[in-house]
């Protein structure tokens, strides 16, 4: 599958471009077939809420073989490489599982600026491609764009304090079992979270808008894109999948220090799409 002119200038323009229905409702039900136990499963990859309930699960692809085909879907990788202008290979691979009435917030920010600073990646060469799981709806705490924020570039940010643990649970109340130290990277008190003052400001000049569609639409947008999204107080899930994929000649520092594989992917050799309109059946 590839993206029409108009789809790439819109992109270009806007930071994101919105595929509505891109999967059908068959392969959207096999997808969401593997969720509960990759949800379930107690691991390092797993972020939890304050709440108590999943915030995020990462790099699925690695163990899960429905996932691990999910990534290399034609469907996305051709879009990816078009806009991206070369080869790639997935940087990221990430649940997010904004639950009824659990889901917490996403505050403000961008994504390449975690890749820099915590990972050194020398460029803004990547694009998220969002898979919607169930339907993106006004209710149930939808991503939040400013449309254009991206020909800002980073927008440098000095890291906020890490908040310290307080009762118990996986890492966000208490005592970290797994030691994460990258781990105020992924909850809601973000560590390169913008202010309000620069917020308004964006949205002032370029506006803000909520992408909504059907479950099986497909959100492609630039890693320097503002964006966040609210709190999940509605009695209907929103649960998305967000692959990032990365040009292949622009790749992260690795190092003794450098975060585990599963946030950022060793494995950067070029994708070969699946071929066709593959299903998503296992092999």
């Amino acid at each position: 599958m590839r993206l029409t002119n108009e789809q790439l200038k819109f992109y270009a323009d806007n930071g994101f471009v919105l595929l509505a229905d891109l999967f059908s409702a068959a392969d959207v039900s096999t997808i969401k077939a593997e969720i509960p136990l990759l949800l379930a499963e107690d691991s390092p990859r797993r972020v939890i809420e304050k709440s108590g309930s999943v915030r995020s699960v990462y790099g699925s692809h690695m163990t899960n073989e429905v996932l691990r085909r999910l990534s290399r879907h034609p469907k996305l990788v051709d879009p990816a490489m078009q806009l991206i202008e070369n080869s790639v290979y997935v940087y990221q691979f990430k649940i997010n599982a904004k639950t009824a009435f659990g889901g917490d917030v996403w505050e403000w920010h961008q994504d390449y600026i975690f890749w820099l600073k915590e990972d050194s990646l020398p460029a803004a060469r990547l694009t998220n491609a969002v898979i919607f799981l169930d339907e993106v709806n006004e209710f149930n705490g939808p991503m939040f764009l400013i449309p254009g924020s991206h020909k800002e570039g980073v927008i440098d940010v000095v890291a906020h304090q890490e908040a310290k643990p307080s009762t118990s649970d996986n890492g966000q109340n208490g005592a970290d079992p797994y030691n994460r130290s990258w781990l105020s990277n992924l909850t809601a008190d973000l560590k390169y979270s913008l202010s309000r003052q620069i917020v308004g400001q964006l949205v002032s000049q370029y506006g803000i808008l909520a992408p909504k569609g059907n479950q099986g639409s497909v959100l492609f947008f630039d890693s320097n894109l503002v964006h966040g999204s609210t709190n999940n107080i509605s009695p209907f899930d929103r649960m998305l999948i967000l692959i990032t994929f990365n040009s292949t000649n622009n790749l992260p520092a690795f190092n003794e220090k450098s975060r585990p594989d599963f946030l950022v992917s060793r494995d950067t050799k070029p994708i070969e799409a699946l071929a066709g309109d593959v299903a998503l059946a296992k092999a």
